[in-house]
C-alpha cells in the first residue's frame, strides 16, 4: 500500500515536471518566434536613436505638366546633447555662425532630451552656414536634410496655391486643402547608443523618406502668366486698389487662370497682412456686379418669350419712374428709340428695368438662383462667399428694377463666370474646379444643372453679346478676325456707412470666345481705377482683349470671317490685313500697302520684295509701318 502511494507520487511529480518543461518550452518558442519582432523592436528602441530626414512635399503642376511649385533641399541643425562634450564651446561657435544669441544656443545644447531640433534658428540653413558648422566636426552636432517649398513664379497664382509654414505644413490655399496628399512620410538615420547617449560603433541604418504626391491643376501656366501680366500693368497704370481675373472653360468648369491683386509671395508670406494673404478676391469678395448682371435678365426674358431683341423696341428718354424712385440711364438724354438688341449694346438701364418688370420678381429671381447666385459655386478652394440677394419679403418694385440692371445685389466673380458659362452653353451649369488630378485621383467635370435656358435662347444671347463687342459698349474687346462676345460693367461701390461712394467704382468686363461656340470665358474687374474715365468698357475690356489675344497666340487659333463686322467710330484702332506683296515690284507693293492705309519703309536696293515685317496676310494697325526687304 505504501509502495503504491509512493509510485503515484512519483508519477504526479513526473507529470508536473513534464508540464513545467513543456510550459517553459512553449514560452521560449513564444518569445523567440511569435513575439520576436515586437520584443526586438522594443529592445532596439532602448538603444536606437532616430535622426529625422524630411520628405519632400508633392509638386504642384499645371495642366500640361509644367512645374509651378516644387522643393529645395536645405539643411537643418540637430543636437544630441549627451554626445556634446564642451557645450559652451559648441554654443559659442555655432551662435557666431548663425548670428544668434549665445544664451539661446546654449539652451538648445543643454536641453535634457535625446535629440534636440534647433528651431527656428537652425532651420533651412544656407550652404555657407552648413559648411561652416560642418567644418567644426563637433560630436553630437548633426546636419540633416530638410525640404523647403520653392515657389518658382513668386506671386503668380499665390491666392490659389497658398503657402506653407516653417515645418512645411500647408497653412492656406491648395497647400492647406490638399495637405494630406502633398505631405510625405519622413525617413530617418538610425544609430545606436548606450544608456548615457554615447554613440556605439555600429552601422547606421538609413530609412528613406517617402515623398508626397503631386497635384495637377486645370490651370494653363501660359494663360496664367498672361493674365497676371495684364493685371499687374493695370494695377500700376490706374493705381487701383485691387484687380480680379478669371479664365474658365464654359464647357467643363475648368479654371484656366485665376488671379487676385494685390498678390503676395508665398515664400515670404510673413511680410504681408492677413487681409492680403487670406483673401482670394476672385471667390471671396462680394460686390455689386453692375451691367454684367444684365446678361441674366436678358437670358430670362428671352427664355420666357417676353422679348424679341431684333423686333421689339423701347424708347429711352434717359430715365424711368419706378414707384417713388427715378432711375437714370448712363446717357443723360437717353438713347431714344431702339430695339432691345440696341438696349443690350448700349447697356441701357431703363430698358432692362422694363425687362425686369415683364419678368416679375418670382421669375427673375428664379433664374438668378438657378444660375447659381446666392449660393457657393462649389469650387475646390477654401474661403468662397455666397453673395447677397434680396429676401423675398424685401423685393418691391424698386428692388426688382435695380436688380434687373445689377444694382442692390452682391455677387462674387466666380459666380458671374459660372453663370455666363451656363447662359452661353445651352443652359448647362458646371461646378468650377481647379484641381485636375491629386495623387491617384482624377477629377471629372460636375454638371450641377442643365436646361436652365434653351439652346435657342443661348444662341440669341451669344449673338446679342457679340453685337455688344462689335457695336456697343464692349467694342474695346473687339479682335479683328475673331468672334468675341461680352458685356461691360460699371458698379459704384458701397461704403461702410451703407452709402454709395463718390467716384469709387468696380469696372468690369465679362466675355467669351469664339462667340458661336465658346471655349473660353474671361472676367476682369478693376477696383477703383484712378485717372481714367469710369467705365468698364474703357478700363477692363482692353485688358480682356489682350488676354484673348494671348490665348489666340498660345493655341494658334484660326481666324473666322463669319463674325459680326465692327462699325468703326472716330478714335477706334482699326486692324487691317497686309496684302500679298512677296515677289511684287517695289512700286506695286508700295502702292498696295498705301491703299490699305500703311506707311512703307525699305531695306535693300533691289526692285523685288523678298520679305516684309510684319508678314503678308497678317493683321497690323492701320497707319503703322510695313518694312519691305528688297533683293
Amino acid at each position: 500500500m505504501f509502495q503504491l502511494k509512493q509510485n503515484n507520487r512519483i508519477k504526479l511529480i513526473l507529470v508536473i515536471v513534464f508540464a513545467i518543461f513543456f510550459l517553459i518550452l512553449f514560452k521560449v518558442f513564444y518569445i523567440q518566434v511569435i513575439k520576436y519582432d515586437e520584443l526586438n523592436s522594443l529592445a532596439n528602441n532602448l538603444w536606437v536613436r532616430n535622426l529625422p530626414v524630411e520628405a519632400d512635399r508633392g509638386k504642384i503642376l499645371d495642366r500640361n505638366g509644367k512645374v509651378i511649385v516644387d522643393n529645395q533641399t536645405t539643411v537643418g541643425l540637430f543636437f544630441v546633447p549627451n554626445q556634446i562634450v564642451n557645450k559652451e564651446l559648441v554654443a559659442k561657435k555655432i551662435s557666431n555662425v548663425l548670428n544668434v544669441s549665445f544664451e539661446d544656443m546654449l539652451g538648445h545644447v543643454s536641453k535634457r532630451t535625446v535629440i534636440e531640433r534647433v528651431h527656428p534658428e537652425g532651420r533651412n540653413l544656407s550652404f555657407e552656414e552648413a559648411e561652416a558648422i560642418s567644418a567644426f566636426d563637433f560630436d553630437g552636432v548633426y546636419l540633416l536634410k530638410e525640404s523647403k517649398r520653392n515657389y518658382i513664379y513668386k506671386d503668380v497664382l499665390s491666392h490659389v496655391i497658398g503657402y506653407t509654414g516653417i515645418d512645411n505644413q500647408g497653412l492656406s490655399g491648395l497647400e492647406l486643402k490638399y495637405d494630406d496628399i502633398l505631405t510625405g512620410k519622413d525617413g530617418s538615420i538610425k544609430y545606436y547608443s548606450d544608456g548615457r547617449g554615447n554613440r556605439l560603433e555600429l552601422a547606421e541604418i538609413y530609412d528613406e523618406p517617402s515623398n508626397g504626391k503631386d497635384i495637377y491643376l486645370t490651370v494653363d501656366l501660359d494663360i496664367q502668366l498672361a493674365l497676371e501680366n495684364e493685371l499687374n500693368n493695370a494695377m500700376s497704370k490706374y493705381e487701383a486698389e485691387g484687380a480680379i481675373g478669371i479664365v474658365m472653360s464654359p464647357k467643363t468648369g475648368e479654371i484656366l487662370a485665376m488671379s487676385s491683386k494685390p498678390s503676395f509671395e508665398p515664400a515670404n508670406y510673413q511680410k504681408y497682412t492677413e487681409e492680403v494673404i487670406n483673401r482670394n478676391l476672385a471667390i471671396w469678395s462680394n460686390f455689386e456686379p453692375g451691367s454684367t448682371f444684365k446678361i441674366v435678365t436678358l437670358a430670362a426674358a428671352v427664355n420666357e418669350g417676353l422679348v424679341n431683341v431684333f423686333e421689339d423696341k423701347y424708347y429711352d428718354s434717359g430715365k424711368i419712374k419706378v414707384a417713388n424712385a427715378t432711375l437714370h440711364c448712363w446717357k443723360h438724354k437717353g438713347h431714344g428709340s431702339q430695339t432691345f438688341l440696341q438696349v443690350v449694346e448700349n447697356s441701357c438701364n431703363p430698358g432692362f428695368v422694363v425687362l425686369g418688370q415683364k419678368l416679375g420678381k418670382e421669375k427673375l429671381f428664379s433664374y438668378i438662383k438657378a444660375l447659381g447666385f446666392g449660393s457657393k459655386t462649389g469650387i475646390d478652394l477654401n474661403g468662397e462667399a455666397t453673395g447677397i440677394l434680396f429676401k423675398d419679403s424685401q423685393i418691391g418694385p424698386v428692388e426688382l428694377a435695380t436688380t434687373a440692371f445689377g444694382q442692390g445685389v452682391s455677387v462674387t466673380a466666380i459666380q458671374q463666370v459660372a453663370s455666363l458659362s451656363a447662359v452661353i452653353n445651352d443652359g448647362k451649369l458646371f461646378e468650377p474646379f481647379i484641381v485636375l488630378k491629386y495623387g491617384d485621383n482624377e477629377v471629372s467635370p460636375t454638371l450641377k444643372k442643365e436646361n436652365i435656358i434653351t439652346s435657342e435662347t443661348s444662341n440669341v444671347v451669344r449673338y446679342s453679346l457679340e453685337s455688344v463687342v462689335a457695336n456697343g459698349s464692349g467694342r474695346n474687346a473687339y479682335i479683328e478676325g475673331y468672334r468675341v462676345g461680352g458685356k461691360t460693367g460699371t458698379a459704384q461701390k458701397v461704403g461702410s456707412d451703407g452709402r454709395y461712394m463718390v467716384g469709387n467704382y468696380v469696372l468690369s468686363f465679362i466675355g467669351f470666345m469664339p462667340a458661336d461656340d465658346p471655349e473660353y470665358v474671361i472676367y476682369i474687374a478693376i477696383d477703383h481705377a484712378k485717372g481714367v474715365t469710369q467705365y468698364g468698357g474703357v478700363v477692363s475690356a482692353p485688358i480682356a482683349r489682350n488676354v484673348f489675344e494671348e490665348i489666340i497666340n498660345i493655341y494658334d487659333l484660326e481666324e473666322s470671317d463669319e463674325g459680326l463686322p465692327r462699325v468703326y467710330r472716330w478714335g477706334d484702332v482699326r486692324y487691317v490685313t497686309i496684302p500679298e506683296i512677296l515677289g511684287l515690284s517695289k512700286k506695286r507693293a508700295s502702292s498696295l500697302l498705301r491703299q490699305n492705309g500703311f506707311m512703307v519703309e525699305y531695306s535693300g536696293s533691289g526692285d523685288t520684295v523678298i520679305d516684309s515685317s510684319p508678314m503678308e496676310n497678317t493683321k497690323a494697325k492701320e497707319g503703322s509701318i510695313v518694312k519691305l526687304l528688297l533683293n
